[in-house]
């Protein structure tokens, strides 16, 4: 009998230890949970910012093109061509 007893307090003791190592993992796998959610938002946040940029980049680009400076003189003059297209467009759809 001392035998079976003996089994069962080393079985006890390895079930307590197992649990005890279960709860610390479901606490760090909360942690990670955690952390990986407040990444997510952060990435996104960026990803936000760097869209914003790039946009006020392109209409940098557009402003300065059209400010005429002497690079970006083959951009202004292709830009002012696509107005006058759009505008010519836009006034023969009126006067249809």
């Amino acid at each position: 009998m001392s035998d079976l007893s003996k089994l069962i307090d080393s079985l006890e003791v390895k079930f307590f230890k197992v649990n005890q190592k279960m709860i610390q993992l479901e606490k760090k796998n909360t942690e990670l949970e955690a952390l990986l959610e407040k990444s997510t938002e952060k990435s996104q946040q960026q990803d936000s910012e760097i869209s914003a940029l790039r946009e006020q980049i392109e209409q940098l680009k557009m402003v300065n093109a059209l400010l005429g400076s002497d690079e970006n003189k083959r951009e202004t003059k292709l830009k002012i061509n696509s107005l006058i297209r759009e505008i010519d467009y836009c006034i023969a759809q009126l006067s249809d």
